[in-house]
């Protein structure tokens, strides 16, 4: 026991250091969501140790993804120096969500929030075991975009994860669960994706699985065109292709003409290919589909900073204020640089 409240003080005071800058977050909730992270391990068919990351999300009940035990027939959950047995699995293969049964697991459950209500620039913060670590890691973030995507969306972030952190936490400010840190692209300058809390809803229907491996691509391993269209994007955008960006962006519009993420996206392609006129007409686009889209607004402050239009940067600044501050400060920052900053 004293090891325990030892720990307990030791955790709560490093956790307090990590998240200082992030003064939005309440600390105490958030050390339920620290402790309701655990390690997911087992051993591949050729010996290797395979290991990832779960989240308590009932008694007894663990969250993390599928394609965990992909290669792993004995899979357990660990928790210090405690094992506990994996007696069952509920698997949606393609949505890469897997439920665990396990019995005697003595953490508390998390509290759920959902994917729902999200912002671009709002704060969360990313909880698992990057790297195998014994203990929970750490990441603070900002969300940059969500994507609607079968009655849930699908969460890019800031907040970075490494190997070992696949289905690790991803919380709001006040400790809830709103996604399951799932896949990353590739790259220094990666992005970062979590899936909904509320596919959880449809996964504890299915039926109670007693063998693994845990077999099938999911879909965000399908084939590049058969990819939703916000993946499609992202590797164009990361390399700079815009040609390709703004090709994929139209076959979005194309299939989601009221997506406000594509239309972003095709005026992002736009003004990287010179062409600022059009560029402004999809930026306002996006924002006539939804106000909130800072992006969008940001470039639009952007063009209007280059053409000297005093009067548009001034109400891009008050829409930005009224957002988010940071983003507002980001923005003013921005326009007072020369490059390379922009």
């Amino acid at each position: 026991m004293r090891y325990f409240i030892l720990f307990v003080s030791v955790t709560s005071l490093l956790l307090s250091a990590l998240i200082q800058p992030a003064m939005a977050f309440e600390q105490d909730k958030l050390m339920g969501s620290f402790f309701s992270i655990v390690l997911v391990r087992g051993y591949n068919t050729n010996g290797s140790l395979a290991y990832g990351s779960g989240v308590v999300v009932g008694d007894n009940k663990v969250l993390t993804n599928c394609h965990i035990f992909r290669q792993t027939k004995e899979p357990w959950i660990s928790r210090g120096d405690e094992t506990f047995t994996i007696s069952g699995i509920q698997a949606d293969r393609n949505h890469d969500l897997c439920l665990l049964t396990t019995e005697g697991l003595p953490t508390k459950p998390v509290e759920l929030g959902s994917s729902e209500g999200l912002k671009k620039g709002q704060e969360i913060i990313a909880i698992g075991h990057s790297g195998g670590s014994p203990n929970p890691i750490t990441s603070v973030g900002t969300i940059k975009s969500v994507y609607p995507l079968d009655h849930g969306n699908i969460i890019r972030s800031t907040a970075r994860f490494g190997l070992g952190a696949s289905g690790s936490g991803l919380f709001d400010n006040e400790g809830h669960l709103i996604g399951i840190n799932t896949f990353k692209t590739i790259g220094h300058h990666s992005y970062f994706y979590a899936l909904p809390i509320d596919w959880l809803a449809s996964l504890q229907n299915l039926p109670m699985e007693k063998n693994f491996l845990i077999e099938g691509k999911t879909f965000w391993e399908a084939e590049e065109s058969d990819k939703p269209y916000f993946l499609q994007i992202a590797i164009p955008e990361l390399q700079g292709d815009w040609g390709k960006l703004d090709e994929i962006a139209t076959k979005w519009i194309k299939a989601e003409p009221n997506s406000t993420e594509a239309w972003y996206e095709i005026g992002f392609a736009q003004e990287n290919l010179g062409q600022q006129d059009e560029a402004m007409k999809s930026y306002q686009k996006a924002i006539a589909i939804n106000s909130l889209n800072s992006d969008a607004l940001f470039r639009i402050g952007m063009i209007a900073s280059k053409k000297g239009d005093q009067k548009e940067v001034n109400a891009i600044k008050l829409a930005l204020q009224d957002i988010d501050k940071d983003i507002a400060q980001e923005f003013d920052t921005a326009i007072t640089c020369k490059e390379p900053c922009q």
